[in-house]
């Protein structure tokens, strides 16, 4: 049976992340990945994430989004190729200004208030009502979320860490002074677990009920009527609470069109993430299209791609980074809510001092599992 310093279950954003990381401190660490590396299967795919310093959700969010940034800079040398695109970012519309405001308040964070009808002028592709008030930030941008990911693990490998994809994780069992982790091609064990399952993270986790479910979301590319309005450069990234909707969205990049997605909370939840209706629908496009009319009508023709991504919600669509109720050798990250992936290079840090070490530095108490009970 092989034996390892550290096995880490899911290789996604986070997985990808925490494998750099323990490698990086001269671990043997082993990582199991179902599906390929990276995939479309997963919440760590579609091109590019937004990244950005003030958040709406929690300002105790922005020590840890600014640790994140300096890792990913360091991973950028790492793989000699550019990961974090700064193109500004846009917040609009009601917690979402307030709550980005609050954040860069409390932390002293650049950036700016306008109106709608200056944004316009500078980015001609916004229409947004001209009395809107409006936070840029400078700083923010968007990641080649799955060029991250294979970054990481590149990085890994070279550091000395194994991976193995296609392999499903059928279970794991505390073993006093090891962790046994089986799966559907072998047994291995080791000191240290950490899990990052993603959307299968409520039963690969084995965590309590309801803590983590797979939420269909959709997100689309549009062909813009004029592309040099939407090209990179010429348009922020953006987070818009307009018409009781939150949608989100980038410039083109890689990929033909002009990208946005909907938060849509009420949408289809499952238990398995693997009974979720991954064919995008008419419904998909058409739930998105009058949005994209109103306020990027330069940006409306033509939908050029739909794909669905899960994302994870926890109940109160925060983080959880903690280690495992049943083993003091068991860490996991889960319930990133479609908002995690610009932290991956610090939850991959932070998941790490976890499991070598007890503890972080970082303060993650407003993450932990016990805020649930």
């Amino acid at each position: 049976m092989e034996r390892f310093d550290a096995v880490v279950v899911g290789v996604g954003g986070m997985g990808s992340a925490a494998l750099y990381h323990l490698a990086r401190r001269g671990k043997r660490v082993l990582g199991i990945e179902r599906f390929d590396v990276p995939n479309d299967l997963g919440s760590s795919h579609g091109v590019t994430r937004i990244i950005r310093l003030a958040h709406f959700e929690h300002p105790s969010y922005v020590p840890l989004v600014r640790r994140a940034y300096e890792l990913w800079r360091e991973l950028e040398t790492a793989a000699g190729e550019q990961l974090l695109h700064v193109t500004g970012a846009v917040d609009a519309g009601g917690e979402i200004y307030d709550g980005s405001l609050r954040s860069c308040v409390e932390f002293d964070l650049p950036h700016e208030l306008i109106d709608g009808r200056e944004l316009g002028r500078r980015f001609p592709g916004y229409r947004l009502p001209e009395d809107l008030p409006v936070l840029l930030q400078p700083d923010g941008g968007f990641l080649a979320c799955e060029r991250c990911v294979v970054a990481h693990a590149d990085a890994a490998v070279a550091s000395g860490a194994v991976l193995r994809t296609g392999e499903r994780v059928l279970g794991w069992e505390d073993k006093d002074d090891r962790v046994v982790v089986r799966t559907d091609r072998r047994t291995v064990e080791t000191e240290h677990l950490v899990l990052t399952a993603g959307a299968w993270s409520q039963e690969v986790a084995r965590l309590p009920p309801g803590l983590v479910v797979a939420e269909r979301q959709v997100l689309a590319w549009f062909e813009p009527r004029r592309p040099d309005l939407f090209s990179l450069g010429q348009f922020p990234v953006f987070n818009l609470a307009l018409d009781e909707e939150h949608v989100y969205g980038f410039p083109m990049f890689v990929v033909p069109g002009f990208k946005v997605g909907r938060y849509e909370p009420g949408g289809e939840r499952v238990r398995d993430p693997d009974s979720l209706s991954r064919e995008p629908t008419p419904d998909d496009e058409a739930a998105l299209r009058p949005f994209v009319e109103r306020y990027f009508p330069d940006g409306a023709g033509a939908a050029l791609t739909l794909t669905v991504c899960p994302f994870e919600p926890s109940p109160d669509v925060d983080f959880v980074l903690d280690r495992h109720p049943e083993s003091e050798r068991v860490v996991f990250g889960a319930g990133f809510s479609g908002r995690g992936f610009k932290f991956c290079s610090v939850v991959g840090e932070v998941l790490a001092d976890l499991a070598l070490d007890g503890e972080t530095r970082h303060d993650i108490g407003f993450l932990s599992l016990g805020r649930f009970g």
